[in-house]
């Protein structure tokens, strides 16, 4: 028995090394806008002793600022102080790149992840706490492999898209990566030429992702017509009127699932003017029109899981939802516009919406449905447990825009179906990625 003990110990350990790895087989998956995570390996890291002695150095002038700043950008995946900022800034964007610019942003990062993962996988450089045990790791520690730092890599993607699409942040986003590169080193997971090599690696990839979609928002100019037939939907002001024309990821084009013209609303305006809000569908019909609903409940979910501690798999989530916006939003555009639904208080003048305020763009079909349907689809897909309440949501959120006052029912349930469509479009393109999210 006492022969065998060496033997299993040894096996015990290598058991648990496997185990800490952290999808040592991504850098294989299957990227987005370049052709591989090989396509952008690094070099091998060299070797600087003198690095030890600067992560030390920064270990041992930590102050509770600097002790708070670890705690900050650790946590989360390494894109999700990025997202929530790009959330902000998008949805309060009036121009035509909002959508892209967020899209940029998720693919970008996870494009990078995949690179960085066939870097890390390849060289297996020990984190500094690993190489010298005088370096404490301040947080939990970090299974994969140092180099190069997954946390400044999504930092080089960022700045570089937020400063594209959005340049008086240019100064205030640089910033923020070079304090979150510096809690990395002072956190004692990554040595300086990680978060360097990491940085440089995610500017890169994003400077090619720009590149690579220059062309994805329409070039045509609108002439500022709207329909003169009665029934139909007219403004001053008509928001994106050629977004349906901008080149979508995973559908073949924005009109892939253009649904078929809207009906007579005759009987569907009655049906309105003759529902009796409650209590209950005011609060829904604002708490889906207030809040970032599917952002959030992603977030949660992604944290529930415990994958914000897996950095490929959180950014191919964050990712392949961003996709689905994009595209189900170009697919909602591009109907909108070519019907130009009216809506139920252009229709009827005298009737007055629960949400007051109605978006200045055409109806049919509902842009909150069709975001809700893809989302719901894409939703069940990450985590298949839940997918009834996925779905649910989505329906609850087609219902809140009837119950707003702001939508026929007919512009919900055709929305929703849509939305169905091009997000089951995206699953069947992603299942086929190597991840295999289900195993």
């Amino acid at each position: 028995m006492q022969r065998k003990l060496p033997m299993l110990a040894a096996l015990f350990l290598l058991a648990a090394q496997i185990y800490a790895q952290v999808e040592p087989t991504a850098g294989a998956w299957k990227t987005w806008f370049i052709p591989s995570g090989q396509t952008y390996r690094l070099p091998a890291p060299s070797i600087n002793k003198d690095e030890i002695a600067q992560v030390l150095a920064q270990q041992q002038k930590l102050d509770a600022a600097g002790r708070q700043q670890i705690m900050h950008w650790n946590a989360g995946a390494p894109g999700y102080h990025w997202q929530h900022l790009m959330g902000k800034l998008w949805m309060n964007d009036p121009g035509n790149n909002g959508a892209l610019a967020n899209m940029l942003l998720s693919v970008g990062i996870y494009d990078a992840t995949i690179s960085a993962w066939n870097t890390k996988y390849t060289y297996n450089r020990p984190r500094p706490f690993v190489a010298d045990k005088r370096i404490k790791a301040l947080i939990v520690n970090s299974s994969s492999p140092s180099y190069p730092c997954e946390h400044s890599v999504a930092a080089g993607v960022a700045v570089t898209i937020i400063s594209h699409f959005y340049p008086t942040l240019a100064d205030s986003v640089q910033r923020m990566a070079k304090r979150l590169m510096a809690s990395r080193v002072a956190a004692g997971v990554a040595f300086p030429s990680d978060t360097k090599a990491g940085f440089d690696l995610g500017k890169k990839i994003a400077e090619k992702e720009i590149e690579h979609t220059k062309d994805f928002i329409t070039k045509q100019v609108w002439d500022g017509k709207t329909p003169n037939e009665p029934g139909l939907w007219k403004g001053k002001y008509a928001a994106l009127p050629l977004a349906g024309l901008n080149k979508t990821v995973v559908l073949e084009s924005g009109s892939q699932y253009r649904p078929g013209p809207p009906p007579n609303f005759a009987k569907e305006m009655e049906e309105l003017k003759q529902y009796k809000p409650t209590f209950s569908s005011i609060a829904n019909a604002f708490h889906f029109a207030s809040e970032s609903v599917w952002e959030d409940l992603l977030e949660k979910k992604i944290f529930e899981n415990n994958l914000h501690l897996n950095p490929p798999r959180a950014a191919r989530i964050y990712a392949i939802a961003a996709i689905g916006i994009y595209d189900g939003f170009t697919a909602c555009w591009d109907a909108k516009y070519t019907y130009w639904g009216i809506r139920p208080d252009q229709y009827d003048t005298t009737f007055q919406p629960v949400l007051i305020h109605t978006p200045p763009f055409p109806g049919y079909p509902s842009g909150h449905a069709a975001i809700g349907g893809v989302m719901g689809e894409l939703y069940a897909y990450f985590f298949p447990a839940e997918s009834d309440l996925f779905r649910q949501r989505a329906k609850d959120g087609a219902e809140s825009r009837f119950q707003g006052g702001i939508h026929f029912r007919t512009d919900n349930e055709v929305g929703l179906e849509l939305g169905k469509k091009v997000g089951t479009a995206i699953i069947n393109r992603v299942k086929n990625d190597g991840a295999d999210i289900h195993n």
